[in-house]
C-alpha cells in the first residue's frame, strides 16, 4: 500500500534506496545484458533438484533450523523475471534531452546591491538590510514600524526611531522592480504610477482613483467613480488600461529565478488510436528489478556445502537479504498491475470523454464504482486516485479530477456534477462583461437547459471553479 501511493517521480528514489540498503537486489541495465542472465530466476528450480539430497544431509544434523529448507525456498514455478513482464521500448538512438536549469540573484540579493548606488551611513545600511529581510515574495512590507525598531534594539543593539524607519524605507521605494517595498497594494501600485516619467492624462486619472477612490476601485463601483471624480468613461476606460499594466506583486518578477520548478510526470499516457483507447504506463512505473547472482550463487554455494552448520550465520543472512529483494521485486510488480487494472477501469468507464475531451461527457464516477469492477478495496482506490496523473491528448490530469457526485437532470436522467461545472463555467465565458451574470441569473439559465439546481448550489459550484461573483467580474 506504501508503495502504491507513491508518485512515479519519487519511484526511482525510493528502489535507489531499496538497493543501496539490500546488497541481493539489483536493477538491470540494457535488455540484452538481462537476457545473458536469464538464470537468476528460472535456473532456481534446476539447483532445487540439484541440491535435495545436500538439504536432507543438512536437516539432519541440525533439525532445529528446519527454515533453511533451501529447496522450499528456492523452488517458485510461479516465478517469472521482472524484465519478461515489461517491454523495452527505448531505443539507443532516442534524442535525451535535458531542461536547462538557471541561477539568478535572489530577490532580497538584488534590493540589497542596490543600496550600494545610495550615501547611507553604517547604521542607516543595518537598517536597511533589515528592513529587506523583512519584505515578502511579493515585495510587501508586512510588518509594523514599531516592531521592526525593537528587532533592532535588541538583536543588533541599534537604537532608531519610526521616523529613520520611514526615512529609509522610502529610499529602499524607489529601488526596482518599482512597487517594492510597500505596506499595501494601494502604495504599490501609486509608487509605480508616481515613477512614470513623462505621465499622460491616463496616468494622472490613475493616480487620482487609487489614490482616492481605492475602495470603489477594488469592489468595481465604476459609476461611482465617475459620478465623484466627474471622469467621462472614456477618461475612466484609459485610466484602468493603466493601472492593468501594473504589477500587483513586484517581487515575484524576480523571485521566479530562484524558485523550485515544480514538474508533473504522469503516471499513465493515453493514446487515441483511430478511435482505440491504448494505455501505457509510465517506464518509472516498472523497473526492472532482479535478485543479485551472486547472492543467488552464493546461497547455493552455502546450500551445498558439506559444513552447513559452520555457515549458518552467512546462510541466514543471505536468505534474509533474497528473501527480501524477492518480496520488494513482488511488491513493485503488485503495484504495477493495480496501477494498471484500476487506469483501465476508468479509461472504459469514461471512455466516451477520454475519446472527444468534451467535459459534459464526463459519467457520474464515485471510487466505489471503480473499486467493483476491479474487485479492490475503496481505500486502495482511492490510493490510486489521490496521488496519480494521467497524460490525455487534451492535457495531463490527476485522476481525482475524474470522480465526482451525480446529479439528476429533469428527465431523470444521471450527469456528472463536473458536467454542470463546465456548462457554468461556459456560460461566463460568454456573458457580456459589462453586465456580467448574477447567481440568479445562472440558476435560471442552468433549469433551462434541464439542470434543476439551486442558486446556493451555483455559487457554490462557481467558487469551486474560482470564478468571482458578478460584480467583480464586471469590465468597462
Amino acid at each position: 500500500m506504501k508503495l502504491l501511493q507513491v508518485p512515479s517521480i519519487a519511484l526511482e528514489q525510493r528502489i535507489k534506496q531499496e538497493i543501496e540498503e539490500n546488497p541481493a537486489l539489483e536493477e538491470t541495465g540494457e535488455l540484452e545484458e538481462v537476457n545473458n542472465n536469464d538464470d537468476d530466476f528460472d535456473n532456481l528450480e534446476d539447483r532445487d533438484e540439484k541440491e535435495g539430497a545436500d538439504d536432507e544431509e543438512y536437516e539432519s544434523s541440525d533439525n532445529s533450523d528446519d527454515e533453511f529448507d533451501i529447496d522450499d525456498y528456492l523452488s517458485d514455478e510461479d516465478e517469472i523475471p521482472s524484465y519478461k513482464l515489461s517491454a523495452n521500448n527505448r531505443s539507443a538512438d532516442d534524442e535525451h534531452r535535458e531542461v536547462p536549469f538557471v541561477s539568478g540573484t535572489t530577490f532580497h540579493d538584488f534590493l540589497i546591491s542596490q543600496l550600494g548606488w545610495r550615501h547611507l551611513d553604517e547604521k542607516q545600511y543595518q537598517i536597511a538590510v533589515t528592513i529587506i529581510g523583512n519584505l515578502d515574495d511579493s515585495g510587501y512590507l508586512n510588518r509594523d514600524v514599531g516592531s521592526i525598531v525593537d528587532d533592532l534594539a535588541f538583536s543588533q543593539n541599534i537604537q532608531t526611531n519610526k521616523d529613520e524607519i520611514l526615512y529609509i524605507l522610502k529610499t529602499i521605494q524607489e529601488f526596482d522592480p518599482p512597487g517594492v517595498g510597500a505596506r499595501n497594494l494601494q502604495e504599490c501600485l501609486l509608487i509605480q504610477l508616481r515613477k512614470i516619467e513623462e505621465p499622460t492624462k491616463a496616468i494622472e486619472n490613475a493616480i487620482l482613483i487609487i489614490e482616492r477612490y481605492f475602495n470603489e476601485f477594488t469592489k468595481k463601483h465604476y459609476e461611482k467613480i465617475i459620478k465623484k471624480s466627474k471622469m467621462t468613461n472614456d477618461d475612466l476606460k484609459e485610466a484602468m488600461e493603466e493601472i492593468l499594466k501594473l504589477n500587483p506583486k513586484p517581487g515575484n518578477s524576480l523571485s521566479e529565478t530562484v524558485k523550485t520548478n515544480h514538474y508533473i510526470l504522469p503516471d499513465f499516457i493515453i493514446y487515441n488510436n483511430n478511435g482505440d483507447l491504448e494505455l501505457q504506463l509510465n517506464s518509472k512505473n516498472a523497473p526492472d528489478l532482479r535478485l543479485n547472482k551472486t547472492y543467488v550463487d552464493m546461497l547455493e554455494a552455502y546450500s551445498n556445502s558439506k559444513n552447513k552448520s559452520q555457515h549458518k550465520e552467512t546462510l541466514t543472512f543471505v536468505k534474509q537479504k533474497i528473501d527480501s529483494a524477492k518480496w520488494f521485486i513482488d511488491a513493485i510488480r503488485q503495484r504495477q498491475n493495480t496501477l494498471r487494472v484500476t487506469m483501465e477501469a476508468i479509461m472504459n468507464y469514461q471512455r466516451e470523454y477520454f475519446l472527444t475531451g468534451d467535459e459534459t461527457s464526463l459519467r457520474p464516477m464515485i471510487l466505489k464504482d471503480i473499486a467493483e469492477i476491479v474487485n479492490l478495496d475503496i481505500s486502495t482506490i482511492s490510493r490510486v486516485a489521490n496521488s496519480k496523473y494521467v497524460q490525455t491528448p487534451f492535457g495531463t490530469f490527476l485522476l481525482k479530477s475524474f470522480f465526482s457526485e451525480s446529479m439528476q437532470t429533469e428527465s431523470g436522467e444521471e450527469v456528472s456534477t463536473r458536467e454542470i461545472k463546465k456548462i457554468l463555467s461556459d456560460c461566463i465565458d460568454a456573458e457580456d462583461k459589462s453586465k456580467p451574470l448574477t447567481d440568479e441569473q445562472l440558476t435560471v439559465i442552468l433549469k433551462e437547459k434541464g439542470y434543476n439546481i439551486a442558486r446556493r448550489t451555483v455559487a457554490k459550484y462557481r467558487e469551486q471553479l474560482n470564478i468571482p461573483v458578478a460584480r467583480l467580474r464586471k469590465q468597462l
